[in-house]
């Protein structure tokens, strides 16, 4: 589902970080939240009822207080905080399935909805990795294009430093001022000035491993195509790739040597049919061929009904197994129409009984 871009009021932008940071929403949960009552205050006052009728009790959601500690300590960085909805959310990410429900941004944050390319590889990256990863950067910003990457050590350092002159995003795993690694501090401070920093954590997170995945999710969706320079076969570049290619984006891979290590990864990407990258041309030639910006098929179905029968949810309780299953095979198991088994798997996912994924899957 696709969150419309409205005016949004103080009392509705406070409601949708709070209904972020309330306790088994995670970004699937949210826009069904949204969806299906139209605004945060209300999903907000509904939220204790619905996980009650899952089994949950003393369900709610985190005090104001809380929530107005974390903007106070955006303020106080000079951050600014953009929710799904707000007319400044990068529209690119926006139809990703799902989207982030809020993100923190510190610089330019105009950048997240220009022409982007995202730029991944190696930590641990040769020289003459990271000099073609600075050239790419370098000569993609002479072209207009906004560079994305992690702000890692290697690849991603070389990328934000060859364009910074020309518009650098930087997506972090802690919050926008947990600066990591601490020794890219130097670069950091240079894209808060000239670039824009962004992340979905709350301020004076830390970046635990945990919030790499998704803030690879979040380098591949602000992307139009996601280049990957050196990596190994099990890296998180190789997770941006996979996931770049899940949101309907285009896979660019520099091809390197077969005794390298760090090539093994961009080599295995072109035998899955990436896009061959020598340099900024092969980008070019790419990206006029773009598919049509993604349009996530794994929430359509009909609004969710207000009342969900209490059988219902139990019945779906049962067919659920650690493996995801798609939500159309739980309604076709149980002979329910998707919005109601829709209506059934978030209650239950706000009891702590079930978990949504994206494309249309949950799990215990």
């Amino acid at each position: 589902m696709t969150i419309p871009a409205v005016p949004l009021d103080e009392a509705e932008r406070f409601a949708r970080l709070r209904l972020a940071r309330t306790d088994r929403v995670g970004p699937v949960s949210f826009s069904q939240l949204l969806s299906r009552f139209g605004a945060a205050t209300r999903a907000l006052e509904a939220l204790p009822e619905l996980a009650g009728r899952a089994g949950a009790t003393g369900y709610a959601p985190p005090p104001r207080e809380r929530i107005e500690a974390e903007l106070a300590a955006g303020e106080a960085k000079g951050a600014r905080l953009l929710v799904l909805g707000d007319a400044a959310y990068p529209p690119r990410l926006a139809a990703v399935d799902p989207p982030p429900p809020v993100l923190w941004t510190r610089g330019d944050a105009s950048l997240l909805s220009r022409e982007t390319i995202a730029i991944v590889g190696a930590r641990i990256a040769s020289a003459g990795g990271q000099r073609i990863s600075r050239g790419l950067a370098q000569s993609l910003g002479q072209d207009g294009f906004v560079v994305v990457s992690g702000l890692a050590r290697g690849i991603d350092a070389a990328a934000h430093a060859g364009s910074l002159p020309t518009g650098t995003v930087a997506v972090l795993g802690g919050g926008v001022d947990d600066i990591y690694p601490p020794d890219n501090a130097g670069l950091y401070d240079q894209i808060v000035e000239q670039g824009c920093v962004v992340s979905e954590s709350p301020m004076g997170a830390r970046a635990q491993a945990r919030d790499f995945p998704r803030r690879n999710r979040i380098i591949s969706g602000l992307s139009r195509g996601v280049i990957v320079v050196e990596a190994e076969l099990r890296s998180g570049s190789l997770i941006t790739a996979r996931l770049a290619a899940e949101q309907g984006r285009d896979v660019f891979a520099v091809p390197g040597s077969p005794l390298d290590p760090r090539s093994k990864g961009p080599n295995e990407l072109l035998r899955q049919g990436a896009i061959l990258c020598e340099g900024v041309e092969d980008v070019r030639r790419g990206l006029e061929t773009l598919r049509t910006l993604y349009e996530p098929a794994g929430d359509r179905f009909d609004a969710m009904p207000d009342e969900i029968d209490a059988g219902l949810i139990e019945r779906v309780a049962a067919l659920l197994s650690p493996t995801p299953t798609p939500r159309d095979e739980l309604a076709r198991a149980c002979a329910a129409p998707v919005a109601q088994v829709a209506g059934a798997l978030l209650e239950l996912s706000l009891a702590g009984r079930a978990t949504l994924l994206p494309g249309g899957l949950a799990s215990l």
